[in-house]
């Protein structure tokens, strides 16, 4: 497949802004500059919002820290739908700084608050510590809709690669607790198959940002033991059923490592009898839904994600 020239002129700056180094010779606050660093050259700039408010909740294991965005032109007085996002980072990577672009920019374009989470990363804390705290979040945000003026009955999920991890994996632990109810789980090019297994990643190895060694490293960090990756709760692609779960809005790249496995996680949605709308972004890198500045596709990416939390919300 054609790599985009917006994405191969990517992967040209990085090539010289950040040669390739093998992760396994980095420690983990290594991997965060050098990810910091590229994630500084490809952000698109931040868009103003109506209010940006930093929140800390007691989950049963801690603090934990969000971030409340609302959109530009909503007031207090506007009971929004709101949206549980989580970053991408290979549970290693990624904070609350580096997805504030796309968090202001789905606030603005969906009409909704965006709550992201700064959820604890690998490998200090290993599976399943982060996605407890996704689940722990979401718990928070619809218990205590109504003191941040957001609206229980309209909340969402979503991430990007690690974060739709998360996202699809705090479904799947949220529909069997019970709730609280869904509107939409919004996932971006998310990793559903912590066996690493899948075609994809043979045909895009190397050469397309996101390898193979990398991920290998990212999951050594996140799982406690190889027999993590059968645990639906890392591998929703690997659950016995996932009938009952949200809608979905999936988006996959056509040149990235996990993009099988994003579509074979949107195909058992389909079967299972879960609405679900797949875009399929061709000749697009793994990243690209954070590289605006630079990757035109991204916006289009971003308009498509927060068309769908606004049919969500009105639904």
């Amino acid at each position: 497949m054609a790599l985009d020239p917006d994405a191969e002129r990517v992967l040209a700056l990085l090539a010289t802004a950040r040669p390739p180094i093998d992760p396994a010779q980095l420690d983990a606050a290594a991997v965060r500059e050098r990810s910091r660093a590229g994630r500084a050259l490809f952000a698109a700039s931040p868009a103003p919002v109506a209010e940006v408010r930093d929140i800390g909740i007691t989950t049963p294991a801690g603090p934990l820290p969000l971030r409340l965005y609302r959109p530009a032109g909503s007031t207090l007085a506007d009971r929004l739908p709101a949206l549980l996002y989580l970053h991408g980072g290979g549970w290693v990577t990624g904070d609350l700084d580096s997805h504030d672009a796309a968090c202001r920019q789905l606030a603005n374009a969906a009409g909704c608050a965006v709550a992201a989470v700064d959820y604890r990363r690998a490998p200090e804390h290993k599976f399943p510590a982060a996605l407890e705290d996704a689940a722990a979040a979401l718990r928070w945000l619809a218990a205590n809709a109504g003191r941040a003026a957001l609206d229980p009955g309209r909340l969402a999920i979503g991430g990007d690669s690690a974060g739709g991890n998360l996202a699809a994996a705090a479904c799947l632990v949220l529909r069997d607790e019970g709730g609280p109810a869904l509107r939409l789980q919004m996932l971006i090019y998310p990793n559903t198959d912590c066996r690493q297994g899948h075609d994809s990643y043979t045909r895009f190895a190397t050469g397309f940002g996101l390898s193979r060694s990398d991920m290998q490293w990212y999951r050594a960090q996140y799982l406690r033991g190889p027999e993590d990756a059968l645990d639906s709760r890392a591998s929703p692609l690997l659950a016995p059923s996932l009938a009952g779960l949200p809608p979905a809005f999936v988006l996959t790249a056509g040149c990235d490592i996990l993009s099988d496995e994003g579509e074979a996680y949107a195909g058992r949605l389909r079967q299972e009898g879960v609405p679900v709308k797949l875009s399929r972004f061709e000749g697009q890198i793994h990243g690209f839904f954070t590289m605006g500045r630079l990757i035109p596709a991204a916006r289009t990416a971003m308009q498509e994600a927060a068309a769908a939390l606004r049919a969500a919300f009105q639904a």
